[in-house]
Formats: C-alpha cells, sequence, structure tokens
C-alpha cells in the first residue's frame, strides 16, 4: 500500500520566546522551511495576536506547513503534509527546530491517504 502522502505532527519545546512572538522572522523560518525540504512555496499568511503569539500557513504546491506559538511556554505546535515523494517533511520539522532554538521535539508522522485496493470510477446518466 502506498501512501498519498506524510503528516508531522511535531511538539517544540524550549523555544527562544523572543522568536515565537516575531511573525516576520517565524514567517522567513516557516518559508525557508518548506523550500529545505524540497517543496514549492505557493502562498503564506500569517497573524500576530496581542499580547503574544503567532499563527501561520505556507502553502506549498505538495500541501502545507501551519504553526502555533505560546512564547509564555516556550512552545509550538508545528503540522507539515507534504504529498508525493520528491518533498521530506522531517527536513522542515529539522530546519524549524533548529532555527527556533528549540531544546526539545517529538513528533509523529502519520500516512494520509492510504488506499487497500484500487479506486474505480463509476459513472451514471439520469
Amino acid at each position: 500500500m502506498k501512501e498519498l502522502g506524510r503528516h508531522i505532527l511535531a511538539e517544540i519545546y524550549g523555544c527562544d520566546p523572543q522568536i515565537l512572538n516575531n511573525k516576520e522572522y517565524i514567517e522567513k523560518i516557516m518559508v525557508e522551511s518548506a523550500l529545505k525540504a524540497g517543496a514549492e512555496v505557493r502562498e503564506v499568511a500569517f497573524h500576530k495576536f496581542s499580547p503574544q503569539g503567532v499563527s501561520g500557513v505556507v502553502i506549498i504546491s505538495e500541501s502545507h506547513l501551519t504553526i502555533h506559538t505560546w512564547p509564555e511556554l516556550g512552545y509550538a505546535a508545528v503540522d507539515v503534509f507534504t504529498c508525493g515523494e520528491s518533498v521530506n517533511p522531517w527536513n522542515a520539522c529539522d530546519y524549524m527546530t533548529e532555527f527556533l532554538k528549540a531544546k526539545n521535539m517529538t513528533a509523529t508522522e502519520i500516512k494520509r491517504g492510504i488506499f487497500e485496493q484500487e479506486v474505480s470510477v463509476m459513472s451514471c446518466t439520469l
């Protein structure tokens, strides 16, 4: 069985709080992470919360990367979902972990779109 995509759910702890609260730097890290993974960036959208925290998404041709930060806890929740075989989502997670100056990262990989049998398409005329 072959999956359509790989989805990494990463818990990144012990990050630099100033980095986690810097929208421009988080956006830069996320875009660079996508590129390091071999993805093609399509669109980006990031938001800075008051008094703190950043959330954002990088849309890639192969799916997406998202981040939600809690500077007061030194924590970032990250998803990296990639389709196809040319992009390695772990490269993006590792890059983010390094540039968030994290002390610890735990992650789970979920295979997405696993089909046990070939799908056939039926059509009917009404």
